[in-house]
């Protein structure tokens, strides 16, 4: 018989499947919306998690962060992992460069809505006394704040090829657009340097993280004061 942990854990590794596949449903789209129905045309705009889905990435990843390396090392478990990427030629964009921002962009605000969106069903459940904060529904929607929290932190880092390197490009000089993307093929060493060995590098995203929900805690409590205000 499944324990409650082990179904908490399904669901937030199912949530995280759903969240990855909108966030590249949502680069699918506007890519299409600004002249590149490449994506399109192989069937990514869709809600169909497993057109998206990447076995490693969404499947092996997450659960062995989620079930497995916790039991063996004694950490504690984290939710993380990643989509088939969405095929795009920025060549066939109205405006390359820009179009290109706005497609990247697009994923990590597609997560963020997708946080605020829970904390607004988790506030409202505990407003209402219809949950507590240790039952099983409380917890899988505060696991889908903090993944999409860190999902929407994470792929906005201007390191190639994460999305918010798109926003960079764009932001950069022509003559520095070149050797800034010729990092790409460097961009998750160069992550997983910044966020394993170098001192404090886990420190500065946590703390951007953790901003975030501050922040996004912040407006859904203006929010709901606003609503009971009336």
């Amino acid at each position: 018989m499944l324990t409650e942990n082990t179904i908490i854990g399904i669901a937030l590794v199912a949530t995280l499947i759903m969240a990855l596949s909108l966030h590249e449903m949502a680069h699918a789209t506007v890519a299409y919306w600004r002249g590149d129905d490449t994506a399109k045309k192989l069937g990514r705009i869709t809600l169909n998690p497993i057109k998206s889905i990447d076995p490693v990435l969404s499947i092996l990843v997450p659960g062995l962060l989620f079930f497995v390396l916790p039991r063996l090392l004694g950490t504690p478990p984290i939710l993380f992992g990643g989509a088939k990427p969405v095929p795009v030629i920025p060549s066939r964009l109205h405006h390359p460069h820009r179009d290109m921002m706005w497609v990247a962009l697009a994923g990590p605000a597609t997560n963020f809505v997708l946080a605020f969106l829970s904390m607004v069903c988790l506030k409202g459940l505990l407003v209402t006394g219809t949950v507590e904060r240790s039952d099983m529904v409380a917890r899988i929607l505060m696991g889908s704040v903090q993944f999409n929290i860190l999902l929407t932190v994470f792929n906005l880092l201007p390191i190639p090829p994460l999305d918010g390197s798109r926003a960079m490009t764009y932001a950069l000089p022509e003559k520095l657009r070149g050797p800034y993307l010729a990092l790409t093929p460097f961009g998750f060493p160069i992550i997983i340097a910044i966020v394993f060995f170098i001192p404090g590098g886990q420190e500065v995203l946590f703390r951007w993280m953790n901003g975030t929900y501050d922040w996004l805690a912040g407006v859904v409590e203006a929010l709901f004061d606003m609503f009971n205000a009336r």
